[in-house]
């Protein structure tokens, strides 16, 4: 069955690919709703080293992405239906290894074609159905899974005291994480650290927030979430090292092009845990659908995200990763290509 893939072929020059798509047991589904990731604008804008772009382009960008199924014949989904896809395509088992860290696995969108199509072909472990979930609140449900794959790991990596649990980050992985742990831990108390007041203010249901220069000097957490990215990784884990009573665990999810200094004398004193988090697979989608299902976390989601206008052509693509880079949290929009 021939498909319409749009490639990024080179940053920010996009081009119709035509391929015959095997569909034979598969799901077929109609994409709907998009969200774009930072990921995503990195390739976009081409802030990856030369090497990595030369592996990866070209490829069709999106893996934050709801759709419509069309055809199922394994009986599982309904023409109609909504799901959420999954871009992780796990590798073979190995016992005691999640499906996202497995050798030999696959995600959709980053050195494989993403969900910018005309129809996608998935197995059907790979969709998640979602009828009660509005599609634009729906194209959440990636970024919401992988910060309950987060919450998951530090939880099993963490000492039992969880009375204050600081997030330095402000941004749409530290807002998620906020959500996640509210619904985790609902008893700990909440602390986001940040740069950006009017970011900040959106974390209205958190125990408190601060800006960076203004965190009180007697701030004590027992564990920690990193998500600032990017040149803000080494504050943040500076800050967060300051600030961890012994013992702690930190969680880390913010993604940096460059190598990060660590103070590795504080963390030997204190005896921390440093967790890497990435991604998620089909238990975290799961659960992250079931948790979306109620009124007051589909709401809290919502107050994140921006929808642009539906994407009819090529450069409608263009322009609404333009209107994400002045948009605080989440560009989502229409798929009508």
């Amino acid at each position: 069955m021939i498909n319409y893939i749009y490639q990024l072929v080179n940053p920010q020059f996009i081009s119709v690919k035509y391929e015959d798509t095997n569909i034979d047991g598969k799901v077929l589904v109609r994409p709907k709703y998009m969200s774009i990731c930072q990921a995503d604008q990195r390739y976009y804008l081409g802030n990856r080293d030369l090497k990595t772009l030369s592996k990866k382009l070209p490829m069709a960008l999106i893996h934050e992405c709801c759709g419509e199924v069309l055809q199922d014949k394994s009986g599982t989904f309904k023409q109609g239906d909504r799901v959420v896809l999954i871009p992780n395509v796990p590798g073979p088992e190995c016992e005691g290894i999640y499906e996202n860290y497995r050798n030999g696995s696959k995600f959709l969108s980053s050195g494989y074609d993403g969900f910018m199509c005309e129809f996608v072909a998935m197995h059907p472990r790979q969709l998640v159905a979602v009828p009660d979930i509005p599609y634009q609140t729906a194209t959440m449900c990636e970024l919401f899974s992988v910060a309950l794959h987060a919450v998951k790991r530090l939880d099993l990596a963490a000492h039992k005291h969880r009375d204050t649990i600081g997030i330095w980050g402000d941004g749409s992985m530290a807002f998620m994480i906020a959500c996640a742990v509210k619904a985790k831990m609902p008893k700990s108390r909440i602390v986001v650290v940040g740069r950006n007041a009017r970011k900040l203010s959106r974390f209205s249901f958190v125990s408190e927030t601060y800006l960076t220069y203004t965190v009180p000097a007697g701030l004590c957490i027992d564990h920690a979430f990193e998500c600032a990215g990017g040149e803000g990784c080494y504050d943040a884990i500076r800050d967060i090292i300051a600030h961890i009573k012994p013992q702690g665990t930190i969680g880390l999810l913010g993604v940096s092009e460059n190598y990060v200094s660590i103070d590795t004398r504080n963390i030997l004193e204190k005896g921390l845990t440093l967790v890497g988090s990435s991604r998620s697979g089909r238990a975290e989608f799961l659960e992250a659908a079931q948790l979306m299902k109620t009124q007051r976390i589909r709401r809290r989601l919502g107050t994140i995200i921006h929808e642009d206008e539906p994407v009819k052509s090529i450069e409608d693509i263009h322009r609404v990763f333009a209107t994400d880079l002045n948009t605080p949290f989440k560009t989502v929009f229409e798929w009508r290509l």
